[in-house]
This record gives C-alpha cells, sequence and structure tokens, in this order.
C-alpha cells in the first residue's frame, strides 16, 4: 500500500459533494435491498395504508415502490433530495425520535449511486410533480400524472460507483434478501397492506401479497403473521403479554417443539423498528432455556414499545442495533414474559410434523372383498372388550397371542371420563413405551419416559428455587488469576452467583478466591467455570452459564430416575401421569426438546382410514 512521503505534509482539501454523497451512501445503502428498506420505511412514515414494490433482476436494474400516503409538495422535492433534509426531526432530539427514517440521507444516497426518480402528490395539491436524479447531478422539477402518494423509482444500483457491483451477489441471493425486507417491514405494521412484485425479462410475478389485516391490533398481527410465517407458527405459539415500568411487550412466541434449525425465524420489533439486538436476543435465548436440544433455535414475533427517550436508534446507519438506557428491565421483562406464557402452555405440544401427509394423496380405492366368516368371528372377539370375550371361543386369547406388548391391564379401580381431562383417559400400553389414551376428540400417544423425565426434571427445579442452591465449601479456596476487568466484572456479580452457591471474594492484585461451590457440580474446573461466566457477562451483560450447568445436572438426575421404556405400567399409574402432564408446565416436552406427547384428531384418523 503507497502512503504518502513522510517528508512532504499533505494538503488538506474539501471533498467534492459528489463523492462526499457517495461515501455516506456506502454506509446506509449496502445492498439493494437496503434501498427497499428505506423507502418502504419512508412510504409507512408518510402514513401509507398500501405499499407496492417491484423488482428487477433482484434490484440491481429496478426498484419502484408505490404508495398512498401524503406525499411530497412540488417545491420541496428538490430539498427532499439534499443530504439531512427531513421531516421527521423538527429540533434535532435525538431521544423523540418517532418515525422508522430521521436522518435524511436516504433519498440523497439513492440518488448519489443510481438513476432515481420521484413522482409525488402532496394531499390536496392540483397536480403532481417529477424529479430525476442520475449520479447526484437533478434535473429540473417538472409536472407529472399520479393520482395520489408517491412513486419512487431507482434504475442500475451503483452505476455511479461501479466498484461496489463487484461485490454484489447473484440475482436470485439479492431478490431473496429483498424478500425477507419485505415480510419483516410487513409484520411490523400488519394495518398496511404489503406487496412485493418481480418484473424481470417484461414479466410479473407476485412474490409477497398481504392484504391489510382488520381488526384490533393482537387479532392483526396473528393474521399477518400467519401470512409471513405460515398458520403452522400461530397454531404452535403462544400469546405473550407483559409491561413494566412503561415497556410493553407482546407477541407470538413458539412452543419449544415447533423450533428451528437455525435463527432465522427470530423477528424482533422495538417501537414498530425491526432489529437485529444482540440484548433482545440474548434474553430470547434465555426465556428458552432447558426447553430446547442443543442446535435448535426458537420461532418468535415480538414486538416491544417503549418511551422514545428509553431507546436509542442513533448507533448504526442501518438503524438495526438500539442501545436502551435501563437494558436490565427489558431483558427482565422479555425473560420473565417468555418463561411465564411457556409454562402456562402446560402439556401442549406442538402439532406433530407428519399431520401434513394426513391430508396427502391417499391410495388408489378397490371395492373391499368380503371376508370369511372366520375372519368375521376373529375381528369381533378381537374388537370385543378384553377378558369378556367367550371363554370357549379362546379367540381374545389369540388377540393377545398377536401383540403381547400391546397388552393393557384393567384398572382396579372407575377409569376417568374421557371428556373430563384434555389428555383423556389411559386405554393400552403399546411396547412398553407409549401410552395410548382416548380424548375427548382423538387420541393421544404419550412416551411415558419422556413425559416422566420432564415431570421429575420440574420437580427438582421448583425443590432448588425453595430450598435454595446447596453449597460445598472447598478446604482450600481455589485462587483464579485473571485480567483485572474480568476480575471486577465477575465480582460486581458474587452476589448474584452466591445465590447460586458459588460464594467468591477478592483475593487482592488480579485474582479471585473460589470459597464455596454448588454441591451438585462435584469436582469442577473453577478457572474455567469463571471463564464461561465472565465471557457471557462482556457479551450478553448477563450469565446463565452456572444456572445453565445446575440446570444440566437436575436434567441428568430426572432422567436416571423417571419410568424407564419398557416397563409395564397399570392403568391408575398410566392415568396418573396423564393427569400430572396437564397439571405441570412444559410438560409437552422432554428435557432435551423432544415433545412428549402426540395427538390425532378423529378427522386425522377418518383421513387415515378414508372415511371422508
Amino acid at each position: 500500500m503507497t502512503r504518502h512521503d513522510p517528508n512532504i505534509s499533505p494538503v488538506i482539501r474539501q471533498l467534492a459533494e459528489a463523492e462526499v454523497n457517495r461515501i455516506a451512501a456506502g454506509e446506509v445503502i449496502e445492498r439493494p435491498a437496503s434501498a427497499v428498506k428505506e423507502l418502504v420505511e419512508n412510504a409507512l412514515d408518510a402514513g401509507a395504508r398500501s405499499v407496492d414494490v417491484a423488482m428487477a433482476d433482484g434490484g440491481k436494474t429496478l426498484i419502484r415502490v408505490r404508495d398512498d400516503g401524503h406525499g411530497i409538495a412540488a417545491d420541496a422535492l428538490p430539498l427532499a433530495l439534499s443530504r439531512h433534509a427531513t421531516s421527521k426531526l423538527d429540533g434535532g432530539d435525538l431521544l423523540n425520535i418517532r418515525f422508522f427514517g430521521f436522518r435524511g440521507e436516504a433519498l440523497a444516497s439513492l440518488g448519489a449511486v443510481g438513476r432515481l426518480s420521484i413522482t409525488s402528490r402532496a394531499k390536496g395539491a392540483s397536480e403532481a410533480a417529477q424529479l430525476r436524479v442520475s449520479g447526484g447531478r437533478p434535473e429540473p422539477v417538472r409536472p407529472a400524472a399520479l393520482g395520489a402518494g408517491t412513486v419512487v423509482e431507482l434504475r442500475d444500483i451503483f452505476h455511479a460507483t461501479p466498484a461496489r457491483l463487484k461485490f454484489m451477489r447473484s440475482d436470485r441471493a439479492e431478490a431473496q434478501a429483498i424478500g425477507d425486507i419485505v415480510r419483516r417491514l410487513a409484520m411490523a405494521e400488519p394495518h398496511v397492506a404489503v406487496s412485493l412484485t418481480d418484473v424481470s425479462d417484461g414479466g410479473e410475478r407476485v412474490v409477497f401479497r398481504a392484504p391489510a389485516e382488520p381488526g384490533a391490533l393482537f387479532d392483526a398481527l396473528s393474521a399477518r403473521l400467519a401470512r409471513v410465517l405460515g398458520r403452522g407458527f400461530v397454531d404452535n405459539a403462544v400469546r405473550v403479554e407483559a409491561e413494566r415500568d412503561g415497556v410493553v411487550l407482546f407477541g407470538l412466541a413458539a412452543l419449544p417443539t415447533f423450533s428451528r434449525g437455525a435463527a432465522v425465524a427470530q423477528h424482533l420489533f422495538v417501537n414498530g423498528r425491526p432489529v437485529r439486538d444482540k440484548l433482545l436476543i440474548g434474553a430470547l435465548k434465555a426465556g428458552y432455556s432447558d426447553l430446547l436440544p442443543r442446535g435448535r433455535h426458537p420461532m418468535a414475533a415480538l414486538h416491544l414499545d417503549c418511551p422514545p427517550e428509553a431507546v436509542d436508534v442513533n448507533v448504526h446507519p442501518a438503524k438495526t442495533e438500539v442501545r436502551f438506557r435501563d437494558p436490565g428491565t427489558v431483558r427482565g421483562l422479555l425473560v420473565g414474559a417468555l418463561r411465564h406464557a411457556l409454562a402456562g402452555a402446560g402439556h401442549r405440544s406442538a402439532s406433530a410434523p407428519w399431520a401434513a401427509s394426513l391430508g396427502g394423496s391417499s391410495p388408489p380405492s378397490r371395492a373391499p372383498a368380503r371376508p370369511s366368516s372366520a375372519a368375521l368371528g376373529t375381528a369381533r372377539a378381537a374388537q370385543a372388550p378384553w377378558g369378556f370375550a367367550e371363554a370357549s371361543s379362546g379367540d381374545a386369547q389369540t388377540a393377545f397371542a398377536v401383540a403381547p406388548s400391546a397388552r393393557a391391564e384393567l384398572a382396579p379401580e372407575p377409569v376417568p371420563e374421557v371428556g373430563e381431562h384434555p389428555l383423556g383417559a389411559a386405554r393400552a400400553q403399546l411396547h412398553g413405551t407409549y401410552i395410548v389414551a382416548q380424548t375427548a376428540d382423538g387420541v393421544g400417544i404419550v412416551d411415558q419416559h419422556a413425559a416422566h423425565e420432564r415431570l421429575v426434571y420440574e420437580r427438582l427445579k421448583r425443590a432448588r428455587a425453595e430450598a435454595g442452591v446447596p453449597a460445598q465449601a472447598l478446604l482450600i479456596p481455589e485462587i483464579v488469576e485473571m485480567p483485572p476487568d474480568d476480575a471486577t466484572c465477575l465480582l460486581a456479580r458474587a452476589p448474584d452467583l452466591a445465590r447460586l452457591g458459588l460464594v467468591i471474594e477478592a483475593f487482592g492484585g488480579d485474582a479471585v478466591a473460589v470459597r464455596e461451590i454448588p454441591a451438585a457440580l462435584g469436582e469442577v474446573d473453577a478457572g474455567a467455570l469463571l471463564a464461561d461466566i465472565v465471557d457471557e457477562l462482556r457479551d450478553l451483560a448477563h450469565s446463565d452459564a452456572l444456572e445453565a450447568r445446575l440446570d444440566a445436572i437436575l436434567s441428568r438426575m430426572a432422567c436416571h430416575g423417571s419410568v424407564r421404556a419398557g416397563r409395564a405400567m397399570r392403568v391408575d399409574e398410566m392415568n396418573a401421569l396423564l393427569r400430572e402432564m396437564e397439571r405441570t408446565p412444559h410438560s409437552g416436552q422432554c428435557n432435551h426438546g423432544r415433545p412428549t406427547w402426540v395427538q390425532l384428531s378423529r378427522a386425522d384418523l377418518e383421513r387415515l382410514f378414508e372415511r371422508r
């Protein structure tokens, strides 16, 4: 890399306005999806009730956004294309931002990197006006034809900065990024109609369309999420609502058994703004702690509304990160609300992944052959109540011999009524592992080991919460050397760690003395444990490392202390297990995140047997 001669003082000079705009545009407009984001946000800020987006070649050759908002007056168009010109800040108060945009950089940046055309008609204006800009050079304003609102058209993005074109991805990848942006903004404003159309090669293919959803906010949000994320998400999610110190949280969070293999379906909004915030993502993960298996990630769409002065959105050029004045309150609200909502789901489990196949193509029907009289007799005996078949026939015993692992013992006491309980009444045990229960509207199948494992685990956690975490004092305190900043960070959380059985204190210099450790951990590398805790504290300002280790131990204890697969159970034992599942939070999934039971409705059964 060539630098200036150190013996010659370089000349400081003012950059030309066109160069300044192109440099600024590089921060705001990273790719076509960034342009779409800025333009759709401007449309929403303008009070639009309908926003239509069109793109060609992944947005590289054309991006067009049409809205029915309040429009821009003809004499204000040149000013709208100037940097740092905006109608969204009246006195420069960056702590009272109530719009998506506020910097006044988007239109100027787009005009600096592409061929931009703005056609707009302000409310009450007699006619529309149009302004074109190419490479930062504007043309005169001229009259145009437009009924209402604004149409912004951007062609040949980055033609003025060809070096940026080399870093763009394929048309398909850029189109997918635009689709993600449009869907995310559609989730932010369910009362606004949003569409995305691909007009590449002269065609017109609707990629996404969501009409304005009617009703109250929560109803409209649920309907919009069903369109964007699928009906399965809404059907397998819990409603989250909470408020603390003026901060309001609402939205939907999926059941732990309805998870994903990657964190691609976590949608978080702050005052309606889609964000990817480390604090919120960490809180979401903590809310699902000990409910998901390793490698699985929750699905959620959560909105956080707070006073504008309680959050700083001016910390990132793309405005995708925020900073809260009181992050502890926000994190505590999100974690607590999620845990409460998921615990309230009780024994709910996600719809069986194979349920969709029930509606698939069925085998070709054919006229059934008439069974023989012997087959009819055997079938009648097999369907008779066990133990009540005619002894002389021996057919009931034959039925037992055909499937001995499906044998069920009769209860010595009356079986509970099916309609009394959500999980129904036990009818049989299959292969020594699965409990078959008749529910009011179908059949439930319970994995006895997985279900009992969760029940035992929840009992152990309740006992720990009530009695505290037993600590084991070390005969000789373990001294851990660490950087001064790490030691300070760790000692500031000493009271919190002591409640979990880990007692530490300063030992002079850069050392920390470990006096007591949780008894359940047994022999542990104190240095490695403290390092893990410090890493989480620095990354998330909160650490669940110690609690996660304790939970893992309780989980292992529950696994070894629960009913094993292969153990025969009496009917009264099976029903007792079902009743406890109905009373216990999180009983819909085991400690490893797998479902503990699945259900087939009568409609599912009828489809399986082609009765409908």
